[in-house]
């Protein structure tokens, strides 16, 4: 069955992110495999691609597709990575990173983003995501130390056991500042060390969990 979005997404990659300075390969090619539209409503496929975030379910969002590649090419993956992902949401940027790493372990709170996502997961084949409902500021323990990290919710501080979850030489990307707006923030660990870099303004929904925002 053709693709009716195929051309869509080429527009895209071409103004959206190879625009702004996305050129990482692994990222560009999931960006363009992964068919965004079917991580939203069916009343908003028409929407699906424009250059912003839009609502799902439970008051949660799908980020912009500029900044779901921007927190990927950061990481740079190369195959052969375990990747963790704090917030399924939607579950695109899991799928993002599923098509460019060995094996995703994501993390939900929301019980009904989570039977969705993984519904998704399903229809496309997407097998080597593996996904549960939790407290995401926990991690996942069990399945680390993760070679990256991604957080797709806004907290005050990046959460310690998911540094602690972070393997040597890793990644871990997360929007960290107040409930209003974040800084997008890079970490890298190396042994105990650990450097971190800002790289954008945005704005996210919030972390909620132990190790970051109460309700």
């Amino acid at each position: 069955m053709t693709d009716v979005y195929a051309t869509i997404r080429e527009r895209m990659l071409r103004e959206q992110l190879l625009a702004r300075g996305i050129d990482d390969e692994g990222t560009l090619r999931a960006m363009r495999e992964v068919p965004r539209h079917l991580f939203v409503d069916d009343a908003m496929w028409g929407r699906a691609y424009g250059d912003y975030p839009l609502p799902i379910a439970s008051g949660q969002t799908i980020s912009q597709p500029f900044i779901v590649a921007l927190m990927t090419q950061a990481l740079r993956l190369t195959g052969t990575e375990r990747v963790l992902e704090i917030g399924t949401g939607s579950g695109y940027q899991a799928a993002v990173l599923s098509r460019i790493c060995d094996k995703v372990f994501t993390v939900e709170r929301i019980h009904t983003l989570l039977a969705s996502a993984r519904k998704i997961f399903d229809k496309l084949r997407y097998y080597n995501i593996v996904a549960k409902l939790d407290d995401g500021t926990l991690g996942w323990p069990e399945n680390g130390p993760y070679d990256a990290i991604v957080v797709t919710a806004g907290g005050p501080v990046i959460p310690a056991p998911l540094i602690d979850q972070l393997a040597d030489g890793g990644r871990l990307i997360m929007p960290v500042g107040d409930q209003d707006s974040q800084i997008l923030q890079l970490l890298t660990r190396t042994g105990e060390v650990t450097e971190t870099a800002n790289l954008e303004c945005v704005r996210f929904v919030d972390l909620i969990g132990e190790h970051a925002w109460r309700r």
